[in-house]
């Protein structure tokens, strides 16, 4: 069973999109690690793939609750960058290294040990509406958008976070909109991100 984390619009009233952005752009790492034999426990199954409860914090570890948005993350970099407030000595520039293949690669992957960043087709999963359902809601506070198996009734809460400007690492929508990086990049400048907003937006 693949364990991963990445949340999307199921309902009419939500916007949900799968999407390419600049991979210069940070964004939040959501939980976006899918299992391995070797990973810990905790995580839920939603759609055959089970995802981790919590956001990725600093490289190797989650946040403490699902609230929690934990750090942000350029694509294909292990460098984490604050979910909050300003930042300094932001990277505007390209990632190196990226492999022949056009997916993240291991060494620079922030999940804890046994688990990854999901592919675009497991983001995918959670956007079958004949087996997860999604809502916008507040959970303690926070904004955000929960997915729930229709069989099982497991579920995960995907803060919306925001998403920091690739050119200066300016904080732009947080507690608007959410956005989530897949594993693979589309071409040099952009890769495949998950893209979440609430009503009305």
């Amino acid at each position: 069973m693949k364990k991963q984390n990445f949340r999307a619009n199921a309902r009419s009233f939500m916007s949900k999109a799968f999407c390419s952005v600049m991979i210069a752009t940070t964004i939040v790492s959501f939980a976006s690690c899918i299992n391995t034999p070797t990973a810990q426990k905790g995580g839920v199954i939603i759609n055959g793939v089970e995802w981790a409860i919590c956001n990725v914090d600093v490289p190797g570890t989650f946040a403490a609750s699902p609230e929690n948005a934990g750090r942000f993350y350029q694509w294909n970099r292990k460098t984490a960058w604050a979910a909050t407030d300003e930042v300094s000595n932001w990277d505007s520039s390209y990632p190196d290294g990226i492999t022949s293949n056009w997916e993240w690669e291991k060494a620079n992957d922030p999940c804890p040990d046994g688990w990854r960043v999901p592919t675009p087709d497991e983001i995918k999963s959670l956007l079958d509406e004949d087996k997860v359902s999604l809502e916008y809601t507040i959970q303690n506070g926070v904004n955000g958008s929960r997915f729930t198996d229709k069989k099982n009734g497991n579920s995960i809460f995907l803060p919306h976070a925001g998403v920091r400007n690739s050119d200066n690492g300016m904080l732009y929508v947080s507690g608007k909109y959410g956005y989530y990086w897949g594993s693979a990049h589309k071409d040099k400048r952009l890769a495949y991100c998950f893209f979440l907003n609430g009503p009305g937006r």
